[in-house]
């Protein structure tokens, strides 16, 4: 419904003879002469695959590899289709840049990633913040605020929180105001949801537009976006950061394929990773450390110090006791929320684990009783 304006736009490009169609270019039995591969070592023939993709993927850069692992992606997520981009940031760039644009309002979330948040700056839309995960607010901004389209852009799960919004609400508040609803997923996919397909598939819905990563739980590099085989035209005609772009590595697409099999046959390792984070933030919740106040259970466990200091410093007591951990500081995050930003995996062991939570707990205390004696 928000994208049916797509069509109209298709078939104007079609008419003035500009429209390009995502397909693989037939080059057998011809020279070369139409990609950027200048010396030539981009399909060395030792290779299996090229290494290079050679031109951006409207010119010649498309393979087999890319259409395979798209309708793989497109299968895992249960759109009509996919598209690969080069990273997440260009995937969210390109398509917030290419569906919105002046005269738009766009709906954003205070938290989103600084992709996001790049791509509705480029629009040139009009931009409307939003209170983090606030449903309220979302509703009063869709009430007040009127734009030739609207579109409200969300994450499924915020990687510095570790939360996510009510999806279904959500859904059907965009669907009740006629709003387009773009979701970034990277967080997510591999997951939550039925074969690891993120929290709209565990929610039962489905966005106008879902992007995900290759580079978390695939393991891999690279994004792609998916939806309804029109907004992947569109964006092949009109996402900037695709159509500028030398497309991704065909080697590297080959490589990735299997990958998404295996994510959605890893329910066992699933379970575990979540077992493991139940574990870890109850232990740290019965000791009083902060966490942010809709957090969702994850790979992501974010340890809310306020001090930049005091990060910092327990970032580096861990580093020594054999733990990496990331302090997250301004302005990754506001101003006054410096944290520890833990990753879990399912490989871990849980008394590794054990002796995780011990330290934190440890340094928890230690900081907020220097703090306390320096007021």
């Amino acid at each position: 419904m928000a994208l049916e304006f797509l069509d109209d736009e298709l078939a104007a490009l079609e008419r003035a003879g500009l429209l390009r169609v995502p397909a693989v270019p037939s080059a057998a039995g011809l020279l070369d002469c139409s990609t950027n591969d200048y010396l030539g070592y981009a399909r060395d023939v030792s290779r299996e695959t090229s290494l290079g993709a050679g031109a951006s993927r409207l010119i010649h850069g498309t393979s087999t590899e890319h259409l395979d692992l798209e309708r793989a992606l497109a299968d895992w997520v249960a759109l009509p289709a996919a598209l690969l981009f080069s990273s997440g940031y260009a995937a969210n760039v390109g398509l917030i840049q290419a569906l919105a644009g002046p005269g738009d309002v766009i709906f954003s979330d205070a938290l989103n990633h600084a992709s996001l948040i790049d791509g509705c700056r480029l629009s040139r839309a009009r931009v409307v913040v939003l209170e983090h995960n606030s449903l309220e607010h979302l509703e009063r901004a869709l009430e007040a605020e009127q734009g030739r389209r609207r579109w409200v852009v969300t994450e499924s799960y915020y990687s510095m929180d570790g939360d996510g919004p009510d999806l279904r609400t959500l859904r059907a508040l965009t669907e009740h105001h006629r709003a387009g609803w773009l979701v970034d997923e990277a967080h997510a996919l591999g997951v939550y949801g039925p074969v690891g397909a993120g929290r709209c598939a565990e929610a039962g819905v489905k966005p106008d537009a879902l992007v995900g990563t290759l580079g978390k739980s695939l393991g891999s590099a690279g994004a792609f976006v998916a939806g309804s085989e029109t907004l992947r035209t569109y964006l092949w005609n009109r996402a900037r950061s695709l159509v500028f772009s030398t497309a991704s590595s065909p080697l590297l697409a080959l490589k990735t394929l299997p990958m998404v099999e295996r994510v959605k046959a890893s329910d066992r390792e699933r379970s575990d990773l979540l077992r493991k984070a139940q574990t870890l933030v109850s232990r740290l919740r019965e000791a009083g450390l902060p966490f942010p106040r809709h957090y969702l259970v994850g790979p992501i466990v974010p340890v809310v110090l306020g001090s930049t200091e005091a990060a910092q410093h327990l970032a580096i007591d861990l580093t020594e006791q054999g733990f990496l951990v990331q302090p997250i500081r301004p302005p990754t995050v506001p101003e006054g929320t410096s944290r520890l930003r833990i990753t879990l995996r399912p490989q871990l062991e849980d008394l590794a684990l054990d002796h995780l939570a011990t330290l934190l707990i440890a340094g928890w205390k230690r900081w907020s009783s220097s703090a306390q004696e320096q007021r």
